[in-house]
């Protein structure tokens, strides 16, 4: 049986986009440059295999569904706190910085394209917009300083919906112009703009607080039920208001996005997913909607078009909207130079340039067309560049070379200390005054405050953590601490102490989160911070000898630890803290496996050092230095 062409087509979009995207992964490209490439490749100008006419409406009708689930995505990235540190630059660019664009773009088209004042106009709004799915992909391959990255992300998400909203208003105007529609479009801007946030504020509290209750949404449903109401979102509003559902649901997402939900990383990595598979299809059919004839024809003028935009537009849209903002000058010339166009440009173009031929008005196809070689050379140009511009201006992140240890303790200050040693820089977390005070005795920066609390970890500066150790006498706060420095911080190591783990937090559940259980099993850090206070305890060194087990107690758990120089279960003499192997120390987890030549720097409690020396000679585990004396 012969599939209908049109499931074809989507099926083969799909396909294509999903191989491209992985591809430019692997090669470090941004996604859209090979998205474009193949969808010329598989469109009428190449291959012929993806004939986006064979979906008729609904390629218009797919496009509306899935710039609706790739804005809310993109605002369920958006963390109020960093917005709101940089809210002055951000409105700015997103209002007045859009009517210089708007304006800039305008211009260029009209007098170096030589077109009509209505479809330059057109064209100014339309390249209003830059668009997460291009900037997020830049800010991933290259670290910024969090300032400037939280302005570029917040621009890309917020002027998407903007944009598409003013571009649709004017070309409502250039279509019936009057003094009337002018002023009727001004107030329809208005509506449209205060009906979308004020329904778009309203939904999204309503569903955050909807998935943040316990068992009225089945477990294993909230993403289903999430992507159903955005898009019921969109539709609602879209019917009541035109236009108007872009924006909501862009805002919804901001607002479920900064609400505690028990599904908040499941629902991104679900939105996250999906928006690539519909980015992928979007601009493979979109790609191959445009002739690449219709593309040459614009010649040099299209060309110095987009250069006009690039190099002119966006440094005075940036010059104008970032005054008095804390962005310093290569900050503000970073900015100037990444504004690539995305999905939403493509997409508007497209649908204006068939609304354009319907009304039978001229311009249509070199409007598209201009728009998506705008599209083609930002993205290949600035995308591409960023990270070499980003260097040039010095306007990356710092590096992750710090470790931030939750509890100032004796066991804490003990794996600060060794740390320390291979000039690693160690910053404590704690509430307590006293062992802040003990921490910075020994010469450690301290933050004082609650770790759970979001002020408290942005002044620890977790985005520069390359591991964070918890190590409180509370399981649950430790655990806590770590999946936040690891899902908002993005810090890639993540270690913990359990004081026990047959109740409450589990090694399992520390395993799904990505995080290490500390030292070589579970140990009761209360009891030893308090032999470490008292004079109890002494660190001594050991090197891996690879030693054969003389004896195996039994159980086959305990002989793969034994074996793999673990200790077994036994009196709490001594803690594994940290390995030094290749010259670095760093700390000792459960899923350790030595090597020859490791050395472990272990806490010996001095009631017990003999048993506890025999012990880790047993496991392989021998003095190093004075200690073998």
């Amino acid at each position: 049986m012969a599939h209908p062409e049109g499931q074809f087509v989507f099926a083969l979009a799909l396909g294509a986009g999903v191989v491209a995207q992985v591809v430019a992964r692997h090669l470090r490209l941004p996604s859209i440059v090979l998205l474009l490439a193949v969808g010329v490749l598989l469109g009428p100008d190449g291959l012929g295999l993806v004939q986006p006419d064979a979906l008729g409406d609904g390629l218009f009708g797919l496009v509306e569904i899935a710039v609706a689930v790739i804005l809310f995505e993109g605002g369920l990235n958006l963390e109020m706190r960093r917005l709101r540190r940089q809210s002055s630059a951000i409105q700015m660019l997103v209002t007045v910085g859009a009517a210089v664009t708007a304006l800039g773009g305008a211009l260029a088209a009209r007098y170096v394209m030589e077109w009509s004042w209505s479809l330059s106009v057109v064209f100014g709004t339309l390249v209003i917009v830059t668009g997460p799915t291009v900037i997020r992909p830049i800010l991933r391959n290259v670290r910024l300083r969090p300032r400037l990255a939280t302005v570029l992300e917040a621009e890309g998400v917020l002027i998407d919906p903007i944009g598409a909203i003013v571009a649709a208003i004017t070309l409502q105007i250039v279509l019936a112009p009057a003094l009337d529609s002018f002023t009727s479009g001004l107030w329809g801007l208005v509506v449209r703009l205060g009906f979308g946030a004020a329904a778009g504020g309203a939904f999204g509290y309503a569903l955050g607080r909807l998935l943040a209750l316990q068992r009225v949404i089945p477990e294993g449903l909230e993403n289903l039920v999430t992507l159903g109401a955005v898009l019921v979102l969109s539709e609602v509003c879209n019917h009541f208001v035109s236009e108007s559902g872009i924006l909501a649901v862009t805002v919804a997402g901001v607002v479920v996005g900064n609400i505690d939900t028990r599904v908040s990383r499941e629902l991104r990595e679900f939105q996250d997913l999906l928006t690539l598979a519909l980015l992928g299809i979007l601009f493979v059919l979109l790609a191959a909607d445009v002739r690449v004839q219709e593309v040459v024809q614009l010649g040099w003028p299209g060309v110095i078009t987009v250069t006009a935009l690039a190099l002119l537009v966006r440094p005075a849209n940036v010059i104008v909207s970032t005054i008095g903002s804390e962005l310093d000058a290569r900050d503000k010339a970073f900015l100037s130079w990444i504004a690539p166009r995305g999905i939403v440009a493509a997409a508007v173009a497209s649908l204006f340039a068939a609304v354009l031929e319907a009304a039978e008005a001229p311009g249509g196809t070199e409007l598209r067309a201009l728009v998506f070689l705008t599209i083609a050379l930002t993205v290949v140009v600035q995308a591409g560049s960023a990270p070499l511009v980003a260097r040039l201006l010095r306007v990356r992140a710092p590096g992750r070379d710090t470790v931030v240890i939750l509890g100032a303790e004796g066991l804490g200050l003990t794996v600060g200390e060794i740390l320390r040693e291979a000039k690693t820089r160690v910053v404590f977390l704690d509430a307590n005054p006293g062992h802040c005070r003990a921490a910075e005795e020994r010469g450690f920066p301290v933050v004082f405050g609650n770790a759970l609390e979001e002020r408290t970890l942005a002044r620890a500066r977790l985005e520069q953590a390359r591991l964070v150790v918890g190590l409180t006498a509370n399981d649950e706060v430790n655990s806590l601490f770590a999946q936040e420095a690891r899902e908002e911080f993005g810090v890639r190591e993540a270690y913990v102490a359990l004081n026990r783990t047959d109740a409450g937090v589990t090694p399992a559940m520390l395993g799904k989160r990505g995080i290490r259980m500390l030292f070589d099993g579970a140990k009761e850090v209360e009891r030893w911070n308090v032999r470490f206070r008292h004079g109890q305890t002494r660190v001594a060194r050991f090197r891996w000898a690879g030693k054969p087990v003389e004896e195996k107690p039994g159980p086959d758990e305990e002989t793969r630890r034994l074996e793999h120089g673990r200790p077994a279960a036994g009196p709490d003499a001594y803690v594994l803290l940290a390995v030094q192997r290749g010259g670095v120390w760093s700390p000792v987890h459960t899923q350790l496996e030595p090597k020859a030549e490791d050395v472990v720097a272990v806490a010996l409690y001095l009631a017990e050092e003999e048993t506890a020396r025999q012990e880790l000679e047993r496991l392989g585990w021998t003095p190093v230095g004075s200690e073998a004396a």
